[in-house]
């Protein structure tokens, strides 16, 4: 039979061949990696880089990560380093030997950067990336600390919307503050997963340095559905730093200057294989201002990590604290009796510690356990009348198992602790629960609850819901719009009180809600944010002297579950990155708080119709950072209007007036990882007062020198 289109077959054959035997010949002296990227839901991450790094002969690859999350990469055969990078994700890293010919497929699952501003731990049970959360969370990052070189937590803090201190003094002063109108023991504080609040939620800042902190977050409203007693209106979250460099890092700060005024600190961290460490040490001292006014701080921490696997790892987390200071009293009010006593001191020793195993059962399975403990010790010496010594503690395990898929998550967890102090031991414990799910792609819904069964008080149960809304996806000059909405429960424990004096006394409770705008122009370089909020307190605790609890004479007096109070008010924040080497911050919070119930109050300052101790009705702060010829300029001003306030000496004295103050920091580098340091304090030696009768300190500056040594950078 006749093919009459053989020849032309034949060369349509001929034509083929002569085009693919070139790529076969290509594919067979190549090598291939493929595979697909997703995120911990196992949801894809699309517009991940991926880049190929030879070890030895060949050419470096890069390519990017599709919709699905998948890639290819074709290779020279050879040995290479392949790394996966995405903005808010830890990089991974991974060596391979292509032999020709070869195709190998590398599936990775990247883990949420905890340390990253764009990630957020705190505020649900599982990390999420920031424009997902629903509730209110302010970050501040290690850039931020060392832009402004402030050593302690408190004025880090004081840049923060909807934040104010009160402060006995200066330097190591008793401090404690107040989040969005609530008491100072409505905020529960953690490092790194470990609760350091007394029992009754009472916490002291005097002593608390930033040294060898990475990453603070500020978690707005109650949050008793996911932490329990003392999450009232918020929660802080301090993280320490881990070793992410496979070259050891040494970095050595020291510096001096007013009121005799010493610091020193030294960090050593890094990786070895499967295990990541870091050590840190700081030192501050200093004379004080006046008389009695000397402040010494001593601060160790540690962070210590081994990853099993890619989906097995076990982190120990350390911190100790010990200061002593003193405390001069009120000496603006030197005449009054008892106001001053320059002879007085405390002496306070913290220390906390955090173990925690993550571990996967699966591929949409996650597990936690943390086990913790923390110490308090806090001596009052004042002389004639020597020590009055006080110890805590506090110990605790929180094991909880979370089901992962690409539209969100269930999270299932269980929490035991017991508190000892005064002679007493408490045990608590609790089983929550939280849902979140994205009905893409737009909104994302949490919702939460608990069961709390405490020691004192019996059961309770909280709840709390929140949404997060695109309402406009965009990056030109009108960008992205969200909108967020929250409410929460909060619940608090009293104190421990001794074993014969404990009064009969139901938990103070809060109800929050808040309701927010997050918008964000020009190209994402300007983020506009505000939020509204409205906090009910109700139950809180309150004494009366007279009619003394039963056998407890030495109290004077009983303790009562009857004042009432609420804060409503806004809290907005305006960032602008105007130039690559310029940005510039500035916030400003409206807090318009009321005493409504407090009939055993005896001081003035407290009765009904008063706003809350403490708490201005109108706060701002400043913050211009600017980076010109490799010298870093950093300027922040804090504004905090009137306060009412009380002298407690019973001069009627209720206003404590507003006042704004500068800082300025400076550093440059000279060469070889050091660089000069610089920071001026109230510039313009502004005389004010955070509390009646206690002067903050006027003018004061440090000068030093910062060493940094290795440090090659290494990402898990």
């Amino acid at each position: 039979m006749r093919l009459p289109h053989a020849p032309a077959l034949a060369a349509g054959i001929l034509f083929v061949t002569f085009l693919t035997c070139p790529a076969i010949a290509h594919a067979q002296t190549t090598a291939t990696i493929t595979g697909t990227v997703t995120d911990p839901s196992d949801a894809a991450v699309p517009e991940a880089s991926v880049s190929a790094e030879p070890l030895n002969a060949g050419q470096p690859a890069a390519t990017q990560t599709g919709p699905e999350g998948r890639f290819s990469l074709t290779l020279a055969p050879g040995h290479y380093r392949v790394s996966i990078e995405r903005n808010a994700f830890v990089t991974v890293e991974q060596e391979f030997t292509l032999a020709a010919g070869e195709t190998r497929t590398w599936d990775v699952r990247l883990e949420l950067d905890k340390v990253s501003s764009s990630v957020i731990v705190t505020a649900q049970a599982e990390p999420e990336l920031a424009g997902s959360v629903a509730a209110p969370v302010d970050v501040i990052t290690r850039e931020q600390i060392d832009e402004r070189q402030e050593l302690f937590l408190t004025p880090l803090l004081a840049s923060v919307p909807g934040i104010s201190f009160s402060q006995l003094g200066p330097e190591g002063g008793v401090t404690s503050f107040f989040l969005d109108g609530g008491n100072s023991n409505y905020t529960k504080v953690l490092v790194d997963g470990a609760p350091v609040n007394e029992p009754g939620g009472a916490i002291d800042l005097s002593n608390f340095s930033a040294d060898s902190v990475d990453k603070i977050e500020i978690v707005h409203g109650a949050s008793s559905a996911l932490y329990g007693s003392d999450a009232m209106d918020g929660v802080i979250q301090i993280f320490t730093h881990r070793g992410n460099t496979t070259t050891p890092q040494l970095v050595l700060e020291g510096d001096g200057g007013t009121f005799d005024t010493g610091h020193g600190s030294g960090q050593l961290s890094g990786l070895l294989g499967a295990f990541d460490y870091s050590l840190g040490a700081g030192y501050f001292s200093s004379g004080g201002e006046g008389p009695g006014d000397s402040f010494r701080d001593n601060t160790l921490s540690g962070n210590f990590g081994w990853k099993f696997s890619d989906t097995d790892s076990l982190r120990l987390a350390l911190r100790n604290a010990a200061s002593d200071a003193g405390q001069p009293g009120q000496t603006l009010l030197a005449s009054v009796p008892f106001a001053v006593d320059p002879g007085q001191h405390s002496d306070l020793h913290d220390f906390s510690s955090d173990l925690a195993w993550n571990f996967a059962t699966g591929v949409h399975w996650q597990n936690q356990l943390n086990i913790y403990e923390t110490r308090f010790q806090d001596v009052e010496v004042s002389p004639p009348f020597g020590a009055f010594p006080s110890e805590y503690n506090r110990a605790g395990g929180d094991a909880q198992s979370t089901y992962l898929f690409p539209s969100g998550g269930v999270t299932a967890g269980y929490m035991f602790e017991v508190e000892d102090g005064e002679g007493q031991t408490r045990h608590n414990q609790a089983g929550y629960m939280e849902v979140r799910y994205h009905f893409r792609p737009r909104l994302s819904v949490v919702v939460g609850g608990r069961v709390e069964d405490n020691g004192f008080f019996g059961t309770r149960a909280v709840p709390r819901i929140g949404a997060s809304y695109a309402l406009r996806y965009g990056a030109g000059w009108w960008g992205a719009t969200r909108l967020r909405a929250s409410y929460g429960e909060g619940i608090k424990e009293p104190i421990i009180f001794p074993p014969d004096c404990m009064p009969i006394l139901k938990p103070e409770r809060s109800s929050t809600v808040d309701a927010g705008l997050d918008q964000y122009l020009a190209s994402g370089r300007v983020r506009f944010s505000v939020t509204f909020f409205h906090n009910d307190f109700h139950d809180i605790v309150s004494f009366a002297f007279g009619g003394a609890e039963p056998n407890c004479p030495a109290f004077g007096g009983s303790y009562f579950n009857t004042d009432k109070a609420r804060a409503f008010g806004a809290n907005s924040t305006v960032e602008v990155k105007a130039l690559k080497w310029l940005s510039f911050l500035a916030n400003y919070s409206y807090d318009d708080s009321r005493v409504l119930s407090s009939p055993e109050a005896t001081d003035p300052a407290l009765i009904p119709g008063n706003r809350l101790l403490k708490r201005p009705l109108d706060s701002a702060n400043v913050v211009l950072d600017a980076h010109w010829r490799g010298v870093n300029w950093n300027v922040t001003g804090y504004y905090v209007g009137v306060r009412t306030d009380s002298d407690f000496l019973g001069l009627g004295m209720t206003r404590n007036p507003g006042y704004f103050r500068w800082d300025m920091s400076a550093s440059a580098p000279i060469r070889h990882g050091v660089s000069v340091t610089a920071h001026f304090a109230n510039l313009f030696d502004r005389h004010y007062q955070d509390a009646i009768g206690y002067p903050a300190l006027g003018y004061n500056y440090r000068v030093g020198i910062r060493y940094v040594w290795g440090g090659a950078e290494a990402h898990r």
